[in-house]
């Protein structure tokens, strides 16, 4: 009989459908020797110094994993991130609860490593046929992350661990020569006639080449003093989807982009004891040795679908806005989901066409004069503006139990919430969209029937969920990824509405790297 010298886990998951929990393992056994495989696959990051340079503007997961890649094939990234570095934010992040103030470039969505660095670091992903999803976790690990994101079904770094992780990938960007500058705007594209990105009239179809990008550099020792800047070369452009100013002036200089639909709808609060105990069918809920139970809805209400969204066990609630008059909510969780709640974003589907309806729209001139490619902007910032107003004109957010919700009721107390600048009662069922509120009312009536205990005043509705998206998708070729009409410029990303999350980013970062590199490869 052999000894045993080794175990290692290569895939992890619970099966809580049935009373019976089964936690599957695929391990791989080592007898009679000692394991020498790495745990994951290193990437080699060479020397790009005096390579020829590639402008990445954003250093989201989608501009940070393009940048690394970018340096895997010989080519030197300049990486332009309006915020400011992963650790600085946090100070920025805390005085939103202080003192209900939001830095406009320096939030929860605009900073370095994007929307995800502080809200939650989950990994899962459906997007499996556009890249290597192995990759981009290895590229994780090497830089700091746990390998059980290897192993588990649904991968979480931990808004905890997360920061570190972003700040090693940064540091290999310029060790090898790269460049990342932070406070750093980009406000305009430079074309290849020198001219800014203004096509001329009457030529609006001629096909142009983005040489580089004109950006603004804060001042850090004085917000009142900023420098113009210009970086050239071909331009990744990976914004996020929050870049509200970047989609203005791309529709005011006929960048081609269209309206793309959205999800709308509130984060949804449990006590994470109420979860376990539903999803793991026991009194004890998850006992000692079980993680913070998850939980997934989908069902259809008069042909949208209704559904559950980057739930976080285990989390917090978070303010989640980029700029004055706005109240967003998020969500997120630490590596150890150990909190007293767990949320998720109840949300309904939004299409274009469905902003056409009266009782959609929330009437405003701005909407009604709002380019077309806009319209879902417009009614995502509308929303955002009418939620703002009804929590005080303050980040205390308008909040419902959700009993009281389904049935039409005030709420006349709130349960406790993770959500740190407060709750304050609102008639959510009122004052929501009639479309959105009337569909979350019918999906959550058969969440309850497929749950018994989900639909419960022990939960709270916080409002609004809107970010969930890109409310614009910028055109590109599908073969090449560049932008059909302007050559060397690659929409990159959530923010340009091709992918959904941080491993779904990074991964068409790593693709629009490729196609920049052999778009250079032609140029040479």
């Amino acid at each position: 009989m052999g000894a045993l010298k080794g175990v290692r886990i290569l895939k992890r998951s619970i099966d809580a459908r049935q009373r019976t929990i089964y936690v599957n393992l695929k391990v791989r056994l080592y007898i009679n020797e000692q394991p020498t495989d790495d745990e994951y696959v290193r990437t080699e990051y060479p020397d790009v110094s005096d390579r020829p340079q590639v402008i990445v503007v954003g250093a989201g997961p989608g501009g940070l994993f393009a940048a690394l890649r970018l340096i895997e094939l010989g080519y030197r990234p300049i990486v332009l991130e309006r915020g400011k570095n992963v650790h600085d934010r946090k100070k920025d992040l805390a005085n939103i609860s202080r003192t209900q103030q939001v830095d406009e470039e320096s939030n929860y969505c605009f900073g370095e490593g994007g929307a995800g660095a502080y809200s939650d670091g989950k990994l899962y992903t459906r997007s499996k046929k556009r890249g290597s999803i192995e990759k981009i976790l290895n590229v994780f690990c090497q830089h700091g992350a746990s390998t059980s994101i290897l192993a588990d079904a649904h991968p979480h770094i931990g808004t905890d661990r997360l920061p570190q992780v972003i700040e090693a990938m940064r540091n290999t960007i310029i060790r090898c020569g790269g460049e990342v500058h932070f406070q750093t705007r980009v406000t305009r594209l430079i074309i290849d006639n020198g001219q800014w990105m203004t096509p001329p009239k009457g030529d609006e179809g001629r096909a142009c080449k983005v040489i580089g990008v004109e950006a603004v550099a804060n001042n850090p020792q004085s917000s009142m003093i900023s420098s113009q800047l210009e970086f050239f070369g071909p331009v990744i452009l990976a914004t996020g989807h929050s870049a509200r100013d970047v989609y203005r002036y791309l529709a005011e200089a006929k960048v081609e982009m269209e309206p793309k639909g959205i999800a709308v709808g509130v984060r949804l609060e449990h006590p994470s004891h109420l979860i376990d105990q539903i999803q793991y069918h026991r009194k004890e809920g998850r006992g000692q040795w079980l993680p913070a139970a998850e939980y997934s809805f989908v069902t259809q209400v008069e042909g949208r679908g209704v559904y559950s969204f980057c739930m976080c066990p285990g989390g917090f609630v978070i303010p989640a806005a980029t700029g004055p008059e706005q109240l967003v909510v998020n969500g997120m969780s630490p590596a150890s989901r150990g909190t007293k709640w767990s949320n998720s974003g109840m949300v309904v589907e939004i299409r274009p066409e469905d902003l056409e309806r009266e009782e959609v729209i929330v009437k405003s001139e701005k909407f009604a004069a709002a380019l077309s490619s806009l319209k879902v902007l417009e009614f995502q910032e509308q929303l955002e503006r009418t939620c703002w107003q009804q929590g005080n004109m303050k980040q205390t957010a308008p909040a419902q139990r959700m009993a009281d919700f389904v049935s039409g009721r005030l709420s006349y107390d709130l349960p406790p919430s993770s959500y740190a600048p407060g709750l304050v009662s609102s008639p959510l069922h009122f004052w929501l969209p009639r479309p959105i509120a009337t569909r979350l009312q019918e999906g959550f009536k058969t969440f309850g029937k497929q749950a018994h205990g989900f639909l419960t005043n022990e939960a709270v509705l916080i409002a609004t969920e809107t970010r969930t998206s890109s409310p614009v998708r910028i055109l590109r070729d599908g073969d090449t990824l560049q932008h059909v009409r302007l050559q060397g410029l690659f929409p990159c990303g959530e923010g340009a509405g091709y992918a959904g999350g941080i491993v779904s980013a990074g991964v068409d970062g790593e693709r629009c790297a490729e196609m920049c590199a052999l778009y250079m490869q032609r140029l040479s």
